[in-house]
Parts: C-alpha cells; structure tokens; sequence
C-alpha cells in the first residue's frame, strides 16, 4: 500500500492517481489511519483538479470492501440520486421504488444519509411508519418480505461517521458523494443513477462498468435535477452489455405530459410524506407521473419493460390494483417486527 503523504503529493502537483493508488488512499482514510488535514487535503486537492474514472472506480472500490454488506439472494435495483440538488423537490426516486417493488423488481434503495436529511428521504419514511434505524440483517428480511429495503449503513460506519463531519466543515461535495452512491451495501448489479451535474453522466457510467454493474442508466435532469425530469429533455449514459452509450429521454416518449419547473416543489416532510401517500392511493397528478416516468426507466434497467411507455404502462397497473402501496405497507410492518 502506497503512503498516503506521497498520494496527497502527487494530487498536489496536479497529477491523477491510478485506479490502485486511489483505492489505497481511501482504504487509509476509512480505516482510520489518515489525519483530518490528511483527508481534507486529499478531497479538496481531487476536487480543485477533479476527480477521474479511475480515481473514482478505485475510491468506490475500497469503500465497497469496507461497508457492512446486506446479504441478499435476489437481483435487486437501485434507484436514487449523487447528493442534494438544493432543490426542495418531492421523493421521486422513493416514490418509484414503491410502485416497482409492487410488480416484484426486489428494491434494494442505498441513500446517502447527510443528503437524505435535506433531501427528507428518511424523515418521510418514518414520518409514514417505516423504521430506518436498521442494521444489514434487518435490511436482508426486509428486502425478502417486503421485496423492498431501504440502507442507510454508510451513515453507520464509524470511520464514515469521521469523515463526514470533515466533510461537513469543508462546506463543498468531494468524492464521497459520488462512491456513497456507488456503493450499496446489497452489491446491487442493476441501477438508476441521478447525477445533478451533466459532465458526471457518462463518466460515472464508465465507473459502474469498471465495478461490474450489468444494467445501468445515469441521468440528469436539464435543470439540475438528479432524477428523470418530467419537466424537460434529460441525458442518460447506460450500461448495456459491456458497452455505454448515451441518448436523450423525454416525457413525450414515455407517453406523460410536461410540467413547469417548479411544479414538484414541496418545502417540509408532511408534504412530501402526504405527496408519497397520495400516489400510493391513487391521486393522479405531477407527482405520480414524475414517479412514473422514472419506475419505468427502472423497470427498462431491470429488464421488465423494453421501453419507456410500456415501463409506464406497467407503472400505472402497480397503482391502481394496490400493489405500490401494499408494498409500503408490509415494509411498515417488518422493518418494525
């Protein structure tokens, strides 16, 4: 293992690391062995000059060997976004996991912890009666009894718990906000990643490769948003049999109308948990199709849909027979069993 000083000074004179060496320097940060000046040198040096597929592809790697892992028998998805867009937009990628989860797609749902508090991931989800303190076995049954889990175990490990408030005093997103996404505690092979910013896409795409992801689509919203937008033309990098290609996605194509941009805002968790409720229940409208459209982008990732109408089509039917929102309702019940 290379030390981590001579790393920082080779970051320094604006140099890129190779896929070994960044895995080796973010083995030290995680295990313990690296001062703050250390780790906050090292993230803002990579940042200044950016960070590179193989840097990434080797930081993600290293935080994957040292994450508690949540064992799972199923080819579960993944479906959520980088970080916080700054944006107080409604649980889209949440939404969608429900209404996936109820045609029998296993969701498997790895959420950065720092950006769920803004974002209110975990508060609506306990706001609505799901218990998110769990630890990887309890996320195992859910994931076999509810055919839904929700992780948060990156917010649990202690050496993340040190760097986060490193990060937290840094005041600008590092690295870690692109390999906590990439590193879900299942090993999920198949996944919808959001990304806020355009020039992320398709490297980020190249780094699931590296890491052996079969199926993957990374997309970004035209204006800012780390999801699908139903508000406008969206760029997607997928992975697709060894190979990545890139395209545009709009609503149109998956047969929903467009909204204005700030038509899915919502400012505190009572309205995002109550928004989530409604669409489980039926109420048509903006929320229900932006959660649409992207379930039907995982469904085209998961292989149950080969298009976007037919994913939304299929969508639709995990509405209204109850299926979404029966799939709330049993994760209620075993994640507090």
């Amino acid at each position: 293992m290379e030390p981590l000083k001579s790393i920082i000074a080779k970051v320094v004179t604006g140099a890129t690391l190779t896929r070994e060496e960044a895995a080796s320097a973010f083995d030290s940060m995680m295990s313990g062995d690296a001062t703050p000046s250390q780790i906050g040198g090292l993230l803002v040096g990579m940042r200044v000059r950016g960070e590179t597929v193989e840097e990434v592809t080797g930081a993600a790697s290293a935080m994957r060997n040292l994450m508690p892992k949540v064992e799972t028998r199923c080819d579960a998805i993944d479906i959520g976004g980088t970080s916080d867009t700054g944006k107080c937009s409604l649980n889209v990628s949440t939404c969608a996991s429900f209404i996936i989860a109820g045609l029998g797609v296993p969701v498997a749902k790895n959420v950065n912890r720092a950006a769920s508090l803004r974002s209110g991931t975990a508060d609506v989800l306990a706001r609505l009666g799901v218990k998110v303190d769990l630890g990887p076995d309890a996320v195992a049954r859910c994931l076999r009894e509810a055919n839904i889990g929700f992780m948060f175990a990156s917010a649990d490990y202690p050496a993340i718990q040190r760097i986060s408030q490193i990060r937290g005093v840094l005041g600008t997103d590092t690295m870690f906000n692109l390999i906590e996404a990439l590193s879900n505690p299942a090993r999920v092979k198949r996944q919808i990643l959001g990304v806020c910013t355009p020039e992320w896409v398709q490297p980020l795409a190249y780094v699931l490769k590296n890491l052996g992801a079969d199926s993957v689509w990374v997309v970004h919203g035209s204006e800012g948003l780390d999801e699908i937008s139903l508000t406008s033309t969206s760029f997607v990098a997928a992975v697709e049999a060894g190979t990545v290609r890139t395209f545009d996605v709009t609503p149109e194509e998956a047969g929903l109308p467009r909204y204005r941009a700030d038509a899915l805002e919502s400012y505190d968790v009572e309205a995002h948990a109550v928004g989530l409720q409604n669409v489980l229940n039926g109420k048509p409208g903006r929320f229900r199709d932006a959660a649409l459209l992207n379930a039907a982008a995982a469904l085209v990732v998961a292989g149950r849909a080969s298009n976007l109408r037919e994913g939304v089509a299929l969508g639709q039917a995990s509405l209204d027979r109850g299926a979404a929102a029966a799939r709330l309702n049993r994760l209620i019940a075993v994640s507090n069993a």
